[in-house]
């Protein structure tokens, strides 16, 4: 099948993401050039076709993805594959404020830095970071799984639920709620997985594992606010 290529400078974006949302097919690749940090590139996609955006994307790229597999070749501005369900969003340069945020399912895979909040109110999506995030990461996250493979800023995993992390680097401080645990044979494996699925090289033994307490669950009317 001939891969399509639309070209942002001559064509709207509004018209590409009508184009990709009725009239391509399963199994379509698409390029899409010039870029130029559009905002809401490629986003509510909800059949499987590869998108590949060379160059640097705005705001929500890949936002409330299904079944697509979206490349962007750049950088990505804030929200990148935001409510994602399904499919695989990879960014190959870095990502700016709430990657991957309120993701429910698929795959995110950031190959550098990642900024605040990374995987904000995670609800079952898997993001891999092959850098460093900022600081608020997994902020109520309740779901999913976050392998970050540099550092994180302060308050890692602030409020978590069920999601797990796993940091090969150091966190300036770890959230409310939040705690290193022992890391299992369960964990090795599934670092393992995830990072071959980003085409990260990394030791699974090398990654340290955060999650919840569980303190929070209840609220504790004698606790003054403090945890």
């Amino acid at each position: 099948m001939e891969r399509l290529t639309f070209d942002l400078a001559q064509t709207p974006l509004r018209e590409v993401n009508r184009l990709l949302h009725r009239d391509i097919g399963a199994g379509q690749a698409v390029t899409i050039t010039n870029p130029d940090g559009a905002h809401n590139i490629a986003v509510g996609l909800t059949v499987p076709i590869d998108v590949e955006v060379i160059g640097h994307a705005g705001y929500y790229a890949g936002g409330m993805n299904k079944h697509a597999r979206i490349t962007i070749t750049g950088s990505a501005g804030t929200g990148v594959a935001e409510n994602m369900m399904s499919g695989k969003v990879h960014v190959k340069g870095f990502a700016s404020n709430g990657a991957g945020a309120s993701a429910h399912g698929g795959l995110l895979v950031i190959e550098g830095d990642a900024g605040l909040r990374c995987g904000i109110s995670l609800k079952g999506g898997d993001i891999v970071v092959g850098g460093s995030v900022g600081s608020f990461s997994a902020f109520m996250a309740q779901a999913g799984r976050l392998v970050i493979c540099g550092d994180a800023g302060d308050a890692l995993g602030d409020s978590l639920y069920e999601a797990v992390l796993y940091i090969k680097g150091n966190s300036k401080s770890l959230g409310a709620d939040a705690q290193f645990e022992p890391m299992g044979e369960d964990d090795y494996r599934a670092v393992g997985e995830l990072l071959a699925q980003a085409g990260l090289a990394h030791d699974p033994r090398a990654f340290k594992r955060i999650a919840s307490q569980r303190s929070l669950y209840h609220w504790n009317a004698d606790a003054n606010q403090e945890y």
